[in-house]
């Protein structure tokens, strides 16, 4: 018998012994290349186990009623800035993160007002939100791809019934009617709220729906004409419409009235298991090779210097792409307080309602 004990103890040590590491991410949806995952999972000998989100208040909202077990979250600034003020982060060891060198100092300046001294937060990509659209149904039907009217404005709305979607996010949605009625995205005033209310209940009635999730295989096939959503993915819509060869093509372009900037942070969260891990995560992710797939793959806008020599020629062309705040109308959402978030939060609630 007790050779029996000795046999099955040494054999569930082994197996300990042999067991992978694990690093927990809740992240957006197509935010890392799998093949990128697959690199640092080869490096590391561990496995990445993502749960994922479709807008930062799900994320939020999440983490607020326990959601736990993450060592890490990818978060937009603001998001970012809400998870500092609730103490859900932890400090970066910059110490263990030599690649940190290699980011934009001008990325790091737009992070600062919502990560003061950049301590918690390294900034992976980038992503605008924009138009995204069936590039010949919006040359024959005469939309302006250039203007956020093409989703607000009933005049062309009318071209466009049911063949519309628009992003299930009240911090988004509300945002761009906000700027299409050349108002702060970022206002809380509510005679600005009710204004950029009273412009999505108008243009609601001809949307197809509010979609996070399957929007970009909407437009791939063909059945969503124009697209209220994320830059890199209508990247992949584009690049699938392509592969799938479909007798049309997808663009996608940035509106005059201003653009919505993405600016999202690799953070790990103030009771994660394996910060050890989540560092060697981040310091990969901020080597140049590695943070170009991030825009060679992902389509994404990309804050580190050091991926630029590795960005293929067609990334480098994108207008979208290589966007440059200091050139283009884009603006970062910032965080709300708690009144100004229960007000948006009603809004929110009455709009989806009618």
């Amino acid at each position: 018998m007790k050779k029996l004990v000795l046999a099955a103890t040494i054999v569930a040590l082994s197996g300990s012994a042999l067991a992978r590491d694990v690093l927990r991410v809740f992240n957006w949806n197509n935010e890392i290349a799998p093949v990128t995952i697959k690199r640092f999972e080869a490096q590391c000998k561990c496995d990445v186990q993502e749960d994922y989100y479709g807008d930062s208040e799900e994320m939020l909202a999440k983490l607020a009623a326990g959601a736990t077990g993450y060592d890490m979250v990818v978060p937009t600034t603001y998001a970012m800035q809400a998870l500092i003020k609730q103490g859900k982060t932890q400090p970066l060891d910059r110490a263990k993160l030599p690649n940190f060198a290699n980011l934009n100092a001008g990325y790091l300046k737009l992070n600062a007002p919502f990560d003061p001294g950049n301590a918690v937060g390294a900034p992976l990509l980038a992503s605008i939100t924009a138009l995204g659209y069936n590039s010949e149904k919006m040359r024959a039907l005469g939309i302006p791809t250039d203007s956020w009217a093409a989703v607000f404005d009933p005049k062309y709305l009318g071209k466009l019934k049911g063949r519309v979607t628009v992003l299930d996010s009240q911090r988004e949605l509300m945002s761009a009617a906000l700027m299409y009625l050349g108002r702060d995205a970022n206002s809380t005033s509510p005679a600005d709220l009710q204004a950029a209310a009273a412009v999505i209940r108008k243009a609601k009635p001809y949307w197809a729906a509010f979609n996070n999730q399957s929007y970009i295989k909407e437009l791939t096939v063909g059945n969503i004409w124009l697209v209220h959503g994320f830059t890199n993915d209508f990247f992949q819509a584009m690049h699938d419409a392509k592969a799938a060869k479909r007798n049309f093509t997808i663009g996608y372009n940035l509106q005059k009235e201003g653009n919505i900037l993405g600016l999202d942070n690799l953070v790990i969260l103030k009771n994660a298991k394996r910060p050890d891990l989540a560092l060697q995560f981040i310091n990969f992710l901020l080597d140049g090779k590695n943070a170009a797939d991030v825009s060679n793959i992902m389509g994404s806008v990309n804050p580190n210097r050091a991926a630029l020599s590795y960005l293929q020629p067609e990334i480098r062309a994108n207008k979208v792409i290589m966007a440059d705040p200091s050139r283009d109308k884009l603006v970062l959402l910032k965080d709300l307080g708690a009144k100004d978030r229960r007000e948006l939060n009603r809004l929110w609630t009455e709009i989806k309602a009618r």
